[in-house]
């Protein structure tokens, strides 16, 4: 019982990093914009936020440096897209192997950095019980936060004015426009608001996941973060139970590990990637399904007045 609640802890903790960057991807996809640079922003967040962390001590100022440095970067992605034209895939792809490079270089000084001593996190009197205790309620306050964003972001995409002129830009900014809506202005918002989600994703995992730094450490988790999106048919309940689905395949190979069954690591490792694929080509089999939840305007530029 031990194990399995060690499991689900470590499935919690691992499907909060594709949560968030997924939930921010979110954002953007249903104001009909697609960023392919969540690899690149996560790693940027990642390095700015455990530096800031190692030279103040503060995990707080480490989580706002991360997503200061998401929101720079989409910004940045969002200029280039909707105020001058650029390929919106070409740009995330730039942005996400400009990440890679710009957080390696940046990172050289701090691989042997150590962060202060952690706290532990735990919710009184129910981190106490046993088994239910260390699976659900001694974890960090982001793994909460991730839910309850979860539940405000459905109720806003369907109750709230905010939530419903942002899926109006996403269905059909040209009418969005006649109506008076700043269409490209709302998408570069929800464009930072994503890149900021994005950015605190990251710092969560060189602050708090895996406290250090490492050149690359996130591993694909922004790839997988953006396949997330089609996964849940940009539902944010059904993303916030992907991300704990490939978050619990993601430690599964630890888990078979340590249990000592023989499989090949290197089988165990590209678990979550397989999985990505084979939910994805069984999502594509039926693009009927997929065109009715998406986003009609995703990925299509607007010029006002064109």
């Amino acid at each position: 019982m031990e194990t399995y609640a060690l499991l689900l802890a470590s499935t919690l903790n691992a499907g909060t990093v594709l949560a968030l960057a997924a939930l921010g991807l979110l954002i953007n996809e249903k104001a009909g914009i697609v960023n392919l640079g969540a690899e690149g922003m996560m790693l940027c967040a990642a390095i700015a936020g455990f530096a800031t962390v190692v030279h103040t001590g503060s995990d707080t100022l480490g989580f706002l440096a991360g997503m200061a440095a998401g929101a720079t970067l989409a910004a940045i992605f969002g200029w280039l897209v909707i105020w001058l034209n650029t390929n919106p895939y070409a740009t995330g792809l730039a942005l996400s192997l400009f990440g890679v490079g710009f957080s390696a270089f940046v990172g050289v000084g701090y691989v042997q950095a150590k962060l202060p001593e952690r706290l532990s996190w735990s919710i009184p009197g129910l981190a106490d019980i046993p088994w239910l205790g260390p699976a659900l309620f001694q974890h960090h306050p982001l793994v909460y936060l991730a839910m309850a964003l979860t539940i405000g972001l459905a109720w806003a995409f369907e109750r709230s004015r905010t939530g419903l002129v942002l899926r109006a830009v996403g269905e059909s900014p040209e009418s969005a426009h006649a109506l008076g809506y700043p269409v490209r202005r709302i998408r570069l918002a929800a464009v930072v608001a994503g890149g900021a989600l994005c950015g605190l994703s990251g710092a969560y995992i060189s602050v708090i996941y895996t406290p250090l730094w490492v050149e690359g450490m996130i591993a694909g988790k922004g790839w997988i973060a953006l396949a997330l999106t089609t996964f849940a048919t940009w539902r944010p309940a059904r993303v916030l139970f992907g991300a704990y689905l490939f978050g619990g395949v993601t430690m599964l190979q630890f888990h078979l590990q340590a249990m000592g069954i023989e499989v090949p690591s290197q089988f165990l490792s590209m678990l979550p990637y397989v999985a990505t694929i084979v939910v994805l080509a069984l999502i594509s089999r039926n693009p009927r399904w997929l065109r009715v939840n998406m986003p009609a305007s995703i990925g299509k530029p607007f010029t006002p007045g064109s």
